[in-house]
């Protein structure tokens, strides 16, 4: 099936007299709110609490004792390859999932094996060991979205319009305020060893974007279940060998809370299933855009948990991070940021076609 849609076109601002600017304005507001916009901000919201639900659950995880920052995620990857995986070979065929694996398996190897390091690594600096403090894990996260934008550029030919760019810089004020939001507040913990943590951050972070960016690229041009389930594959294999080789202690010793990682990895399979959808509709760059109001839910989370008193700038903070997620599309479409055509491999479709025919050639011989 294939989604390409003509981009609407947006009306041009009149600038001939006041009358005229503010109802040129208010058709282009009108314009901006189309059906696959409207999708694209709220997707992106069901992520970024999903981000804050993942980090809450991996905070008490480690409060009580559990810090396995690699082992928690396995079971993620599991879930994904138990669901989308058997999909992909009843929709394939045994034979054409293993014509997949063998022809384009080494690409969803890669793939995998970026978000699987990336996500130890982030974890590991800020949440489970905290090598580095809140103030460096938000700033240094954000790497993530220049990462991104890059190699979408690289990978897909996109073109960006300044006011994308805007969009993005008023999106980094919103963090900024953010940031200073948790400085106000106290919210801050002390740095075990910053300088590890911060490489270990500015890593995790080009892994992120560079994933990100490189699953857009795949969800395009295939089908969702075949990228999700060979993600899941993938890194459910790369992930268990690395828990065994370096969590094997407190996999055995560990005080496991089974409600918290169920928490986790409903979190997370939620977030994985959204993402994918998120880059068709928009991009993996709006997509990390919109991950940085995960500080704003990370306080609603905080008054009932921790009993966190509101601080003013938290929503203001919000409120800029939704403007510039709003004018990042507010001169181009989400239509326009590349084709969404995803299609079986050739192989695959070469093979039904010819099991199609032979069906036919009985179905005849049985007529004659």
């Amino acid at each position: 099936m294939t989604y390409v849609h003509e981009a609407p076109r947006r009306p041009a601002i009149q600038f001939s007299s006041s009358g005229a600017f503010f109802r040129s304005l208010g058709a282009r507001w009108s314009s901006v709110w189309t059906k696959r916009f409207t999708l694209s901000l709220l997707a992106g919201q069901i992520v970024s609490l999903c981000i804050t639900c993942t980090n809450v659950t991996t905070t008490e995880l480690v409060n009580r004792g559990l810090a396995l920052p690699t082992m928690q995620t396995n079971f993620l990857y599991f879930t994904l390859f138990l669901i989308y995986t058997p999909y992909t070979m009843y929709k394939y065929g045994l034979k054409g999932w293993g014509n997949l694996v063998l022809r384009d398996g080494w690409r969803y190897f890669i793939l995998a094996a970026c978000d699987v390091e990336g996500n130890f690594l982030v974890v590991k600096a800020s949440f489970a060991y905290q090598y580095t403090d809140l103030l460096s894990a938000m700033l240094l996260d954000a790497w993530a979205i220049p990462v991104c934008i890059f190699f979408s550029w690289l990978f897909m030919r996109p073109k960006y319009h300044w006011t994308q760019l805007l969009g993005v810089f008023i999106c980094i004020g919103g963090l900024g305020l953010l940031v200073a939001s948790d400085q106000i507040t106290q919210k801050d913990w002390n740095a075990v060893n910053r300088g590890k943590g911060d490489a270990f951050m500015i890593a995790g972070a080009t892994l992120y974007g560079f994933t990100n960016a490189t699953e857009e690229f795949f969800v395009r041009k295939r089908p969702l279940y075949e990228v999700v389930g060979q993600l899941g594959m993938y890194g459910f294999i790369i992930n268990g060998i690395q828990a065994s080789a370096l969590e094997h202690t407190l996999i055995k010793n560990g005080t496991w809370n089974v409600g918290l990682l169920l928490a986790y990895t409903a979190a997370m399979f939620i977030l994985y299933t959204v993402a994918p959808l998120l880059y068709r509709l928009a991009s993996s760059a709006y997509y990390n855009l919109s991950l940085l109001s995960s500080d704003f839910y990370g306080l609603l989370f905080g008054l009932f948990l921790y009993h966190y008193h509101p601080y003013w700038l938290y929503f203001i903070a919000f409120a800029v991070i939704i403007a510039g997620l709003i004018t990042y599309f507010w001169y181009s479409a989400p239509e326009e940021q590349g084709v969404v055509d995803p299609q079986a491999p050739k192989y695959v479709n070469k093979k039904r076609g010819e099991i199609a025919l032979a069906a036919d050639d009985h179905k005849d011989g049985e007529e004659v």
